[in-house]
C-alpha cells in the first residue's frame, strides 16, 4: 500500500510538474506551419548519420533525484527555441555507460537527452518507469538544460528492461508525446491503457525477450486507434537492436521527430510502411494522424 501510495504520489507530482513547465516554456516559431520543428530538411543520409546538425555538450547528473544520475546530453543552438526531451533507462544488470552513446545521437537531432542509471542493476520495469519519470522531471525542473526544454513535449525510451519500463511510464502517464521501447521485457502488463504513440523495436531471434511473448505480444495489446509501429531487426538477437544499430536508431529518431516535434517531414520514413531489408517484419497503422 506504502509503495503504491509513493508511485501514484510520483505520477501526479510529475504530471503537474509537466503541465506547469508545458505552458511556461514556449520557444519562438521556427516554421509558420509548425512551431516545434527543429534542424535541417531530412533526408534517409540525416537519420542514418551518427550525429545529426546539432553540436552537443554533455553533463554528468549525479545520483538522486528518484534515479541513479546519468549523462545529460543537449544542443548548444538556442536560436531555434526549446527542445523535447527523452529519458532513455538501459536493460536488467546493465548500467548507463552501455548507452551513453544514444544520448549525442538523438540530441544531435535536436532533442534533450537523460541517459539514465537505474537506482539498482537489478530493478525491475516497474522500478524503471518511476525512475524514467523522475529523469523527466529532473530535466525539466532542474537540470542544467532546463530552460532549454519544452515541458509539454516529453518522451521516453528504454533496452529490455528498462524498455519494459517506458512502455509502464506510458502507461501510467498519457501525456508523454512518445515512446520507443527497445526489445522490451516485462512480465505481464496490459497495455490497451496507453495513449501515448509507440514504436517497438524487436529482434527476430531473441531468446531472451521472445517478440511473440514479449514486444509483438506488446504491440498486439496497444489500441488499434493508436499512433504505434512493429519494427523487427532481421537476424537480431537481445542485444543487437539496443546496440548502436542503424535501423533501431533511424525509426527512432523518425519517430521522436514525427511526435515530440509533430515534424510530418519525417513521415515520409515512417509511412508507407517500408520495405526495409534489414527488417523481418515492420507493421504498423498509417497515416498518422
Amino acid at each position: 500500500m506504502r509503495k503504491w501510495r509513493r508511485t501514484m504520489s510520483t505520477v501526479v507530482s510529475v504530471a503537474t510538474l509537466f503541465l506547469t513547465a508545458g505552458l511556461a516554456s514556449a520557444g519562438p516559431a521556427v516554421s509558420a506551419e509548425n512551431p516545434y520543428q527543429r534542424g535541417p530538411e531530412p533526408t534517409m543520409a540525416s537519420i542514418e548519420a551518427e550525429r545529426g546538425a546539432f553540436a552537443v555538450t554533455e553533463v554528468p547528473v549525479p545520483r538522486g533525484n528518484g534515479f541513479g544520475g546519468g549523462t545529460l546530453h543537449f544542443p548548444n543552438d538556442t536560436s531555434q527555441g526549446t527542445f523535447g526531451a527523452i529519458a532513455v533507462a538501459p536493460g536488467f544488470t546493465q548500467s548507463e555507460l552501455s548507452l551513453r552513446w544514444a544520448g549525442p545521437r538523438l540530441a544531435s537531432q535536436g532533442f534533450v537527452v537523460l541517459t539514465i542509471e537505474t537506482n539498482g542493476l537489478f530493478d525491475h520495469p516497474a522500478a524503471r518507469a518511476d525512475q524514467l519519470l523522475a529523469a523527466l522531471k529532473y530535466m525539466v525542473e532542474k537540470s542544467p538544460a532546463k530552460d532549454r526544454i519544452d515541458g509539454s513535449r516529453l518522451a521516453v525510451m528504454g533496452i529490455s528492461m528498462g524498455g519494459g519500463g517506458s512502455l509502464e511510464a506510458a502507461a501510467r502517464y498519457h501525456d508523454l508525446k512518445a515512446a520507443v521501447p527497445v526489445v522490451p521485457w516485462n512480465l505481464g502488463g496490459g497495455y490497451s491503457s496507453i495513449r501515448t504513440p509507440t514504436l517497438i523495436v524487436a529482434g527476430q531471434g531473441d531468446l531472451i525477450a521472445p517478440p511473440q511473448t514479449h514486444a509483438k505480444a506488446f504491440y498486439d495489446k496497444l489500441s488499434p486507434d493508436l499512433n504505434k509501429a512493429y519494427v523487427e531487426i532481421a537476424g537480431g538477437g537481445h542485444a543487437g537492436p539496443a546496440l548502436p544499430n542503424v535501423t533501431t536508431f533511424k525509426y527512432s529518431i523518425s519517430w521522436f521527430k514525427r511526435f515530440v516535434d509533430n515534424d510530418t517531414r519525417y513521415e515520409q520514413f515512417l509511412c508507407p510502411i517500408p520495405k526495409d531489408p534489414t527488417t523481418s517484419d515492420f507493421r504498423g497503422n498509417c497515416p498518422h494522424t
